[in-house]
């Protein structure tokens, strides 16, 4: 009766590891739903989500780094017509992106307009030195004006360089480079981004993803178009993707991901790279294809893009864009390889080369962007003239490059924990529990089984004995 007793019970238990087992085994698929479901709940744009507070807020750190050009042979360009040698000086870091998005809407059709305010604070501590810093570069005036001046008013333009004592190079601080001065030519405020404190970027509207979260926090409208009109093509005025910010949660590694950048005035795609560790998170690392900013030698689609075929050497140069169209008509030409233009230019660069990549960028499983490297150089054309006195030594037009920016934000130790509280957590914690069931089920399940095996084989002996 004993011997029957322990059998019965043995069974038992083989018979409850096995439920226990299979119990884990159907966490599985159903946790992978919950998980999912979790996640997408939380990434929603409205308020009350995990995604909401960290979307309006301005979130982490972000610094944009300046490199600005020196010249060193200012006399020798103009009196012989001598390639510019230059020295890159920097950084000079200011804070940006620490005001939270204004003016939040959200429409009838599942969208949210918005415009996020746009302001620089200095930061002396991770600068080379002051914003007083003096400079020698070029005058922004005198190589905008020679890039929109057509040849039959230069006769124009030289009375005003020679009425206002201007020339082709000029010495200015890094603050009046960056921010602006009033320019004795044009009588006007001039300077790289003079138009960037205290303005807006936008409205934008995009899709909150309550109804399809594949599309969360992808563009509607900028500005109130859904495409652009700086380039004059369908192709390369589409608006495609998010604003970078972040993406759809439970991103496919082998499908591309879009965003636009108002910054160079067009959208682009980014592509898997490695999956890596960022302060316990797993995040995706994407970068931009090659293809992407190839030249229209290379990738025939971006040929629309190719606006000026003086500073892009025939459409023959890689990242090069002429953003005049889409920045109140400023002549500038933006590289986004920094320094990799110089080298097929005819510069001297007297400076170490940073890598030449546009963007990269870690999405963690919600979709959010937890770090973000991009580098942009900002260059001016300008060429020979036989009116213009400060240009008639110039041999060939020259696209000289004025400064080249790096813009990092990464995740903060805060907001990773709120992260990993909110949403990590729970699915370590459902995983576990997965683990455990599905481990202690069969393991139960494999001692109870072995066990009875072996109690019936010596039940088995004893009655031959």
């Amino acid at each position: 009766m004993g011997c029957c007793n322990r059998r019965c019970g043995l069974i038992a238990g083989a018979v409850f590891g096995a439920v226990v087992a299979i119990l884990g085994g159907i966490l599985i698929p159903v946790g992978k739903i919950v998980i999912e479901g979790t996640v997408e709940k939380e990434t929603v744009i409205e308020p009350g989500t995990t995604a909401y507070d960290s979307w309006v807020s301005a979130g982490a750190n972000v610094y944009r780094q300046f490199w600005i050009f020196n010249l060193k042979n200012p006399v020798e360009v103009l009196q012989y017509g001598a390639r510019p040698v230059v020295l890159e000086k920097g950084p000079y870091t200011y804070r940006i992106r620490y005001l939270p998005k204004e003016n939040i809407t959200f429409n009838p059709n599942h969208t949210a307009s918005f415009l996020l305010p746009q302001g620089a604070i200095f930061e002396p501590s991770m600068s080379v030195g002051s914003e007083e810093d003096k400079i020698t570069t070029l005058n922004l005036a005198v190589a905008g004006a020679y890039s929109l001046v057509p040849n039959v008013l230069h006769s124009v333009l030289e009375t005003m360089i020679r009425t206002s004592n201007s020339s082709l190079f000029q010495h200015r601080t890094v603050k009046e480079m960056l921010w602006g001065y009033r320019d004795p030519m044009l009588k006007d405020t001039v300077g790289l981004f003079s138009t960037y404190n205290g303005t807006y970027d936008g409205y934008y509207t995009v899709f909150s993803g309550k109804d399809d979260i594949s599309k969360v926090g992808m563009i509607d409208r900028w500005r109130g178009e859904r495409s652009l009109h700086f380039w004059n093509d369908k192709y390369c005025d589409m608006i495609n993707g998010t604003d970078a910010s972040a993406f759809a949660p439970l991103l496919d590694k082998k499908k591309l991901i879009y965003f636009f950048s108002s910054d160079i005035c067009r959208s682009a795609s980014a592509q898997f790279e490695a999956s890596l560790d960022l302060k316990g998170i797993e995040v995706y690392r994407y970068t931009l294809p090659p293809s992407t900013l190839a030249s229209p030698t290379v990738n025939p689609d971006n040929r629309c893009f190719c606006k000026n075929p003086k500073t892009t050497k025939n459409c023959t140069l890689a990242g090069v864009l002429d953003i005049g169209s889409c920045q109140d008509g400023n002549s500038f030409t933006l590289s986004l390889f920094p320094h990799h233009l110089n080298r097929k230019a005819c510069l001297h660069v007297s400076a170490p080369l940073p890598p030449c990549k546009y963007t990269s960028k870690y999405l963690g499983t919600t979709g959010f962007t937890m770090r973000f490297a991009k580098r942009i150089q900002v260059n001016m054309m300008y060429g020979p003239s036989k009116v213009i006195t400060v240009l008639k030594k110039v041999k060939d037009y020259t696209i000289f490059p004025i400064v080249w920016l790096n813009e990092t934000a990464s995740l903060d130790d805060q907001t990773a924990d709120m992260f990993k509280n909110e949403l990590i957590s729970r699915i370590r914690t459902l995983e576990l529990i997965q683990q455990v069931l599905l481990g202690t089920g069969v393991a139960i399940f494999a001692l109870c089984l072995i066990s009875y095996c072996v109690l019936r084989g010596r039940n088995s002996q004893s009655k031959l004995a």
